[in-house]
């Protein structure tokens, strides 16, 4: 069963995607987030790069992003002979795509100094978000997505989706993309187009076109740095990349969300209306279905599994690693190697999850339990290898070394989701440290000579932490209490109160107010 939850939070959109009530994807959709996957813009570049035979370019991030000349696309000079006729048009009449004589395909292994020149403007797409320290990642190979088709511009090529097995519908497919490509586009058909008619993949073309139209006329009136096209929101575009599984279920909390994926199945899927519900309720939705738990078990270093076995999660700037723990797993009348197998299947599943989950990216590498038999090892690539192919992201999987290390990589297109499931300790601040107990006592002891001495208080009343308390009482005659009555005169009531971190000190006066310091 599979469902999509759509919540609203104070930074935008929470999307969950769930395979049988367990959270396999998790997204946030910032609504202030200006640089997403898929988003164009009219760019300005700043600088040419030779040694990395690249271009640095400004799309109004405070870092300028990256543009490689191997993600330039071969059709890149009539893309900026465009990008030249509409903005030289501006208030002026537009030159739609088909209009355009196409220039030759830019060499292969050229150089960006001979494509681009500085203070060049240029049309650029979204490919990777900005991560960490660095900026975006940009293409001048623009694709333009539909829920059946992507359209890309300038180019002459009709491909089908490898997904799509079957010859037969392959061959139907490919002839029917090439009746149906407008003048200067190419073509992929996607996976969801299998078993469509020419009719619905010709309103899908006349829907990116549309979309394409209107991003010619922003660009019309464009001055660089300025996005003139963005993305779907996430929740619409989850719907259109997944819409081939099916949602059973669609539940969200925001009328705005609800309106759009309700127009959105309208004009896609119909069928799927009957499962989008509106949830009213006083509780927030994730709290209502559970997943909040759900969340705060699935991240952070450990993720369990069943019988005690789990996973330790580490992430460093260059690669991921991930531990594989039996724990206290035990299995009856198992041998070692027989549990170690059960222990690295189920761990298998879970890391596919967790990959998703997690949106981890870049090189992962997972330590598996030591399996001594080669047929064991096959195995395990092969479930590993299946479990992985519900994934979206681009992925590829090495064998087991001899090591029982497996390296998968991972395409990283936007920043992981990192959640913080432990709370920041109040006595130590997270340094895993407090300051000794005879430092504290020091401490106490300057207060309250201060307060008896300056402000001339007759009487004083402490609470602190239950430990601090008994040290301070510790050695009747010879503590701290006592040395206070004997140097001062005056007697300090001492309380334990359990609510109090370890570092924590109350001080009240005679009347019973508090004195703050």
């Amino acid at each position: 069963m599979n469902e999509l939850i759509v919540s609203k939070s104070d930074e935008g959109l929470r999307i969950a995607l769930l395979q049988d009530k367990k959270i396999v994807e998790l997204h946030h959709e910032n609504l202030t987030e200006e640089f997403s996957v898929g988003d164009l813009f009219l760019g300005k570049v700043r600088k040419i790069v030779p040694g990395l035979n690249a271009a640095f370019v400004d799309v109004g991030h405070p870092r300028d992003a990256f543009l490689h000349y191997f993600d330039l696309g071969p059709q890149v000079r009539s893309l900026i002979k465009y990008t030249r006729a509409a903005l030289n048009a501006r208030g002026g009449k537009i030159d739609h795509l088909e209009r355009i004589k196409p220039l030759p395909d830019i060499d292969k292994h050229g150089k960006m100094e001979d494509v681009l020149k500085p203070n060049q403007e240029i049309l650029v797409q979204v490919v990777k978000e900005p991560i960490s320290t660095k900026g975006p990642r940009l293409s001048s190979e623009i694709s333009l997505p539909g829920q059946y088709v992507v359209l890309v511009p300038f180019s002459k090529t009709i491909s089908v989706s490898k997904k799509i097995r079957s010859a037969d519908e392959r061959r139907r497919l490919k002839v029917l993309a090439e009746s149906l490509r407008p003048q200067n586009f190419g073509i992929i058909v996607r996976t969801a187009a299998s078993g469509k008619d020419a009719a619905t993949l010709s309103k899908d073309i006349s829907d990116i076109i549309d979309k394409w139209k209107k991003m010619s006329r922003m660009l019309a009136r464009a001055k660089a740095p300025k996005k003139v096209l963005s993305e779907n929101n996430r929740a619409t575009s989850i719907l259109r990349d997944m819409l081939s599984q099916g949602f059973d279920l669609i539940i969200t909390d925001d009328e705005k969300a609800y309106k759009e994926i309700e127009n959105y199945l309208k004009v896609h899927q119909q069928g799927m209306l009957k499962g989008l519900k509106m949830y009213k309720g006083k509780k927030p939705l994730f709290q209502h279905l559970g997943l909040e738990k759900q969340i705060k078990a699935s991240f952070g270093k450990i993720a369990s599994m069943a019988n005690g076995s789990y996973l330790v999660i580490e992430h460093t700037e260059a690669m991921h690693v991930i531990d594989v723990n039996s724990g206290s797993k035990n299995l009856n009348n198992k041998t070692l190697e027989e549990t170690a197998l059960k222990v690295n299947m189920e761990a298998a599943t879970e890391i596919a999850r967790q990959l998703r989950l997690r949106d981890m990216g870049g090189i992962i590498v997972v330590d598996f339990i030591d399996l001594k038999k080669a047929e064991n090892r096959k195995k395990l690539n092969e479930h590993l290898r299946k479990v992985m192919k519900a994934d979206r992201a681009k992925h590829s999987i090495l064998s087991m070394s001899k090591f029982g290390l497996v390296q998968i990589t991972r395409q990283r297109v936007r920043p992981q989701i990192n959640i913080q499931t432990s709370e920041v300790c109040p006595s130590c601040n997270g340094t895993g440290k407090i300051q000794a107990s005879i430092l504290i006592g020091d401490e106490i002891a300057n207060n309250i000579e201060f307060l008896i001495k300056q402000n001339k208080e007759k009487r004083l009343h402490i609470a602190v932490n239950p430990y601090v308390a008994a040290y301070l009482k510790q050695g009747f005659l010879k503590s701290y209490q006592w040395k206070w009555f004997f140097r001062y005169w005056v007697w300090v009531r001492i309380t334990a109160d359990t609510s109090l971190p370890f570092t924590s000190v109350r001080y009240f006066n005679s009347l019973g107010e508090e004195i703050k310091f």
